[in-house]
């Protein structure tokens, strides 16, 4: 549609991943048995964290949130590219495309603060376990979860309207599978700088400071872990941080490989297999790695199939 000597794009192509056409049906039954697992096992964290009164705790309230904030970031993207995948129509409207990347960078943020605050509860339960009670009171877990949500909304609301206030070109072919905001920014034809100055000045520390203060965090759970002479007690401390650091590190992992590992493509194999890693796999495997890291989800998990047994 021509207005003003302007096109006015009214949907977008998703090119997708790049996979050859004879390998399509086998990634489609990967991809769908790796979203049905992320929902299950993400569902199963929460619904033990609600049925079982022992995890009733400020660690277990902020993994139950992880959880679903793990849930809605891959449901964000996996359904459209499911579908894509079994269909001639890649388009997705204009408003469903500012939708997907206003959700996606929502939970995209919302997983790094909570990922910093699950680090400052294990550095007080750790290096300050005679206040830890007192610090991590009920009512400052529930400010510090609703505070990184409003942040993330807000966060993502503004990336949404800036992004909606450009007008775009003839070219309205997204080289991704998602309605990533770096892409979308690549097909605008009116001025990107402001956009380009609020992912610099948010995106970047965003970022970079909450990855820093899990860095401290651990520096200050290392130092206190060398003042124990206990093994058990050690073996203790490492079984409850270990899964909390799996997940850091796997999810930082491939932002940093991501943004820091540039390719001459667009949307290169490399990138795409990166992309898929922190959008797909980490919100897969973290329900495995908390299930398998951690006494306390195996031991309710027991407890609620003999109670739902001896019903």
């Amino acid at each position: 549609m021509i207005m003003n000597n302007k096109t006015v794009i009214t949907q977008f192509i998703l090119l997708g991943l790049p996979i050859l056409p004879e390998y399509q049906h086998l990634f489609y039954a990967l991809f769908l048995s790796m979203y049905l697992t992320t929902i299950l096992g993400n569902l199963i964290i929460i619904i033990l964290i609600q049925l079982d009164s022992h995890l009733h705790t400020p660690m277990y309230l902020f993994l139950s949130n992880l959880s679903f904030s793990d849930l809605c970031f891959s449901s964000v993207t996996m359904p459209k590219l499911l579908l894509n995948m079994q269909s001639q129509d890649t388009s997705i409207p204009y408003a469903g495309c500012l939708t997907q990347m206003y959700f996606s960078n929502l939970f995209g943020s919302l997983e790094i603060f909570l990922l910093v605050i699950m680090a400052y509860d294990r550095y007080a339960a750790i290096c300050l376990p005679l206040h830890y009670t007192s610090i991590m009171s009920p009512k400052l877990c529930v400010c510090l979860v609703l505070l990184s949500w409003v942040i993330s909304m807000l966060y993502s609301m503004l990336h949404t309207l800036l992004l909606a206030r450009l007008s775009f070109c003839e070219d309205n072919v997204i080289p991704h599978f998602f309605c990533d905001i770096s892409a979308l920014l690549k097909l605008a034809c009116s001025d990107i700088h402001i956009n380009e100055l609020m992912i610099f000045f948010l995106g970047g520390p965003l970022t970079v400071i909450p990855f820093l203060l899990i860095v401290v965090s651990y520096i200050q759970i290392v130092f206190s872990i060398l003042k124990i002479s206990s093994t058990r007690a050690i073996h203790k401390v490492f079984s409850t941080c270990g899964s909390h650091l799996s997940v850091v590190s796997l999810f930082y992992g491939t932002i940093i490989g991501l943004y820091l590992c540039p390719s001459a493509n667009n949307f290169s194999v490399k990138k795409a297999s990166i992309t898929m890693m922190y959008t797909v796999v980490t919100p897969m495997l973290n329900p495995f790695i908390y299930s398998l890291r951690n006494r306390d989800i195996k031991e309710a998990l027991v407890r609620v199939l003999i109670k739902k047994i001896s019903l």
